[in-house]
């Protein structure tokens, strides 16, 4: 009778762990919530929920399997149903952690202090890994499981709605549930402003304007944007190419450019759409993630806190880009499409081996005359053809002496002669590489074309900057007039007048100056001056009253 009451109680143990091992798997699998988040470095939040699960139901599991012995032994065999059937625990469980509507919290949503500009970094251990933001004070925390800063920040400071800035759910913790909630859209369209097709063919007609949750109105596409530290020449860059409308169009819908995954190419497309979204809490743009791009991309080379030339800048960002965009099987992309023009290139160099023959008897102070066949034999002529995506002006020398009122004149020329320099015949002296005389004609004409005067020269000691005015057309600039194009194809127009979209500006020291831009809106054909945070409306007379640095064109369609 013994050894039967030992079998009975071993079996009725072997029993009771094989119930509670079946009960806590069933329970990890019935509280394993599909998370689609990054994992987080400490603690998972699938993790976490399954740690939870095993420590909160770990008594009711020991205590069921104590009311199965109590069963076996006849005290009570009601209880054992609530073992298989797992009572309230896990309804408990599944409600606790399923989508909810009424999350009492919402009213502690602050929009005032929300940001979303900067990187999105946990700004406690400043890892990118499964942020969330706080909507009540507006920090980013990392992940939502116990041991996480979110948690924790949400138990400290009692703030309890929290958004993940990669998928855009919202929840409440410590409770851990998705809150399902409309009235938390217009946060995620600031997190991340998206358009339709239909919505980006509007833009140019939107003459609508915007109100921030300041009270201020804006206009979507001319907003400020911040300098962070000596960052206007990225500002003004930004500012001129958003005018560029096929551009624009191409980085407002974000499945245009999936395909690639540089940093540059998106925190472009973020920052564009941002720029022109209607419905931002504030009326300016904080370009902080896309300068950190360029730092990483540039190796430095364009910065936070050193200021750089936006010809430079341009000319970079415009084949970073078309490198990261381009296909594989053709060396095109909406960068070359926009800007890409052809040149034709005389160029005239003196023929090496005549020059080293001539420079070693004038070395020996011979006498012995070199004569080989007249002086075309002395000169090298080479052409060729080169795509461009901007074209560089040369200005005038300015004045070295005064006038009678001992003022400075400052001299002006108009646009059309320093243009003559790509009409084919006018020689432009160069020194670097070689010495060379260079003839330039256009053969390709772009859809937008980019102009830079050269005001600043570089000498052995410092920096010296041109004050020539330039005179230019801000509507009809016809080209033909003054350079000579080629031949349109058949049922072709060739396509040679263009209208001023966008003019960049230099005032002041050349190294201690500032850069400012005007660009035109083109559903009201308004011109606005931009200087970082500054918007104003101004006159077209102005526009071409300032010392011009760099010009975009539009080809009239």
């Amino acid at each position: 009778m013994k050894n039967k009451r030992e079998e009975d109680e071993m079996g009725s143990e072997g029993s009771g762990s094989v119930l509670k091992r079946q009960r806590v798997d069933e329970q990890s699998s019935a509280s394993g919530i599909g998370n689609p988040l990054v994992p987080y470095n400490d603690v998972d939040d699938e993790d976490e929920d399954f740690e939870r699960g095993k420590t909160n139901n770990g008594g009711e599991v020991e205590g069921s399997n104590t009311q199965v012995v109590a069963a076996e032994n006849g005290e009570d065999e009601e209880e054992e149903e609530d073992v298989y059937g797992q009572g309230d625990s896990l309804e408990r469980r599944k409600s606790q952690f399923e989508p909810r509507e009424d999350c009492p919290y919402l009213d502690t949503v602050n929009r005032q202090v929300l940001d979303f500009d900067f990187e999105k970094f946990c700004s406690v251990s400043l890892s990118n890994l499964n942020v969330y933001a706080c909507l009540v004070c507006g920090k980013y925390y990392q992940g939502r499981g116990k041991k996480s800063h979110a948690y924790t920040h949400s138990l400290e400071a009692g703030h309890h709605v929290y958004i993940n800035l990669r998928t855009e759910k919202v929840f409440c913790l410590p409770d851990g549930y998705e809150i399902i909630d409309p009235s938390l859209d217009d946060i995620r369209h600031v997190l991340n402003p998206r358009f339709t097709r239909d919505q980006v063919g509007q833009i140019d007609k939107n003459r609508q304007w915007s109100r921030a949750l300041d009270g201020s109105d804006y206009l979507p596409g001319m907003v400020g944007l911040n300098n962070i530290k000596e960052t206007d020449f990225v500002n003004v860059t930004i500012q001129s190419l958003m005018r560029v409308t096929p551009l624009r169009n191409f980085f407002l819908i974000p499945e245009n450019y999936q395909h690639c995954k540089s940093p540059l190419v998106q925190r472009f497309g973020e920052l564009m759409r941002k720029i022109w979204h209607a419905r931002n809490f504030k009326g300016q743009v904080s370009p902080h993630e896309f300068l950190q791009a360029v730092m990483k991309v540039s190796k430095k080379r364009f910065r936070i806190g050193q200021q750089s030339d936006p010809v430079e800048f341009m000319a970079w960002l415009l084949n970073t880009l078309h490198a990261n965009l381009r296909t594989s099987k053709k060396n095109n992309s909406i960068i070359y499409e926009c800007f890409q023009g052809e040149l034709e290139v005389i160029k005239e160099s003196p023929n090496k081996a005549i020059t080293e023959k001539k420079q070693n008897a004038d070395d020996q102070n011979s006498d012995q005359r070199i004569t080989d066949g007249g002086t075309k034999h002395d000169i090298f002529t080479e052409t060729s053809r080169m795509q461009f995506l901007m074209l560089g002006l040369d200005l005038p020398p300015p004045p070295l002496f005064k006038d009678v009122m001992e003022k400075n004149i400052i001299p002006q020329v108009p646009l059309f002669n320093i243009l003559k320099k790509f009409d084919g015949d006018t020689v432009t002296e160069v020194v670097r590489p070689r010495v060379a005389r260079m003839k330039y004609r256009v053969t390709r004409l772009p859809r937008y074309l980019i102009l830079h005067m050269q005001r600043f020269k570089k000498n052995n000691f410092f920096i010296e900057k041109n004050p020539t005015l330039v005179n230019f057309p801000v509507k009809n600039l016809e080209l033909k007039d003054f350079i000579p194009l080629p031949m349109p194809k058949e049922n072709e127009r060739l396509r040679s007048k263009y209208d001023l979209i966008a003019n960049i500006v230099h005032d002041g020291k050349p190294n201690e100056g500032l850069y400012r831009v005007f660009v035109q809106r083109k559903s009201e054909e308004l011109w606005y001056e931009m200087q970082d945070l500054h918007v104003s409306e101004t006159l077209p007379q102005m526009v071409a009253l300032s010392e011009a640095y760099v010009q975009i064109y539009e080809q009239q369609q």
